[in-house]
């Protein structure tokens, strides 16, 4: 058995959040993500990850409180989902260990839109509102 995980690139602007790509991996194995951000200041807003199953709705599965490396998870992704940062290189990492089968998703990084209060998804796939970070 072979597991999908698949990356999309959001867009807003000139406000970039380039994720590395796709990949293949074995159960049981890790993988570690990254989201390389750019056109704003990265510790200046929460950085997401949200997933998307085939067929499923949504499911956000944490926050990084950027610059201090202080990661908040839903409850369903606290064990094998690690979520660190480099704030030199302007990089959100998201690693899951130990993967199943149930973890073939698509996963996006996204930044809180200041526009919006509410989970949204612009086009294509692009940002991702939440809650402001005050």
């Amino acid at each position: 058995m072979m597991i999908m995980v698949s990356l999309l690139t959001g867009v807003w602007s000139e406000i970039r959040l380039d994720q590395s790509p796709s990949e293949l991996k074995r159960p049981g194995e890790t993988v570690k993500m990254s989201c390389i951000t750019s056109g704003y200041s990265m510790t200046s807003y929460y950085i997401h990850w949200i997933r998307q199953r085939p067929g499923e709705a949504l499911e956000w599965i944490g926050r990084m409180n950027t610059g201090n490396n202080a990661a908040s998870y839903a409850s369903a992704f606290q064990n094998r989902f690690l979520m660190t940062e480099d704030v030199s290189s302007s990089t959100q990492y998201l690693q899951i260990k130990s993967l199943t089968a149930e973890d073939s998703a698509v996963y996006f990084c996204a930044r809180r839109d200041t526009s919006v209060w509410w989970p949204s998804l612009g086009a294509p796939w692009g940002s991702v509102g939440h809650r402001p970070k005050n």
